[in-house]
């Protein structure tokens, strides 16, 4: 695969300087990084707080035209087994993808990606994904609910791009699996990293607050949840909360 690595010390958004970035005829995947973001973006209105030069911020730009558009979302299932596969080495034991694709310590938020998708023809044209990861910032000042740093967890820094090609490089190993038709083996795996993987735990929606345990994440990357009255639930991103313990008061709900 060629990649092509463009680093930026600063600029809006990674991911919108990719939008209109116009690759290399020949570059399967471009790679843009960022000392700082001056509006890096999370999900919907949400933004992404990043001290300048401690964190890793980046934006990836892949063609994969080989994969049918009913099948996208294992792109987004790739991409959090890479971050995954890459962070749990260092932090060891507490680590796991919150659906859809943020990476979670314990109840913490260390990795969020937002994923922009444009079709031509019915098929993928252009993917990119965004991606930021708490690595050496050590205080957080924004409302944001449940930050934690990879700097929090092991208490030493990170060397930012050795942790970017390892990323890149698990990537790229589980493209090579989609390339190969092996979509079980990525969902699969995908199912036994999930935050709440396993128990009843609570959620809310628009009716409220109600218990519920994971029963899969479908093709199309809806989430299915099964009540306490044994009933089936299915949502689309944004459309249910997680609700967590807060970390700073104990009883208090946050909801993510």
């Amino acid at each position: 695969m060629t990649i092509k690595y463009i680093h930026l010390h600063s600029i809006d958004s990674t991911n919108s300087f990719l939008r209109s970035h116009a690759p290399v005829e020949s570059t399967d995947m471009t790679v843009v990084t960022a000392d700082v973001q001056t509006a890096g973006r999370g999900q919907g209105t949400n933004s992404w707080e990043s001290e300048e030069g401690k964190n890793l911020l980046f934006s990836l730009l892949i063609h994969p035209a080989f994969l049918p558009v009913s099948h996208q979302f294992l792109i987004s299932k790739a991409m959090a087994l890479a971050l995954y596969d890459t962070l749990i080495v260092y932090t060891g034991t507490g680590l796991s993808v919150k659906w859809p694709n943020d990476i979670y310590w314990n109840d913490s938020k260390i990795c969020g990606t937002l994923i922009e998708t444009s079709l031509s023809a019915g098929r993928i044209k252009d993917f990119i994904i965004g991606t930021g990861i708490n690595v050496n910032q050590a205080v957080f000042r924004s409302d944001a609910p449940n930050p934690v740093s990879l700097f929090n967890i092991i208490r030493k820094e990170t060397d930012r791009r050795l942790l970017l090609d390892t990323v890149i490089r698990h990537f790229e190993e589980n493209l090579r699996e989609l390339e190969e038709g092996r979509y079980q083996d990525i969902s699969s795996r995908y199912h036994k990293c999930l935050y709440r993987g396993t128990g009843m735990h609570q959620y809310e929606d628009s009716s409220g607050i109600f218990m519920a345990r994971i029963r899969e994440v479908s093709a199309d990357g809806c989430l299915l949840l099964e009540d306490d009255t044994a009933c089936l639930r299915r949502y689309m991103f944004k459309e249910v909360k997680f609700v967590l313990p807060s970390s700073s008061e104990a009883g208090n709900l946050t909801l993510v």
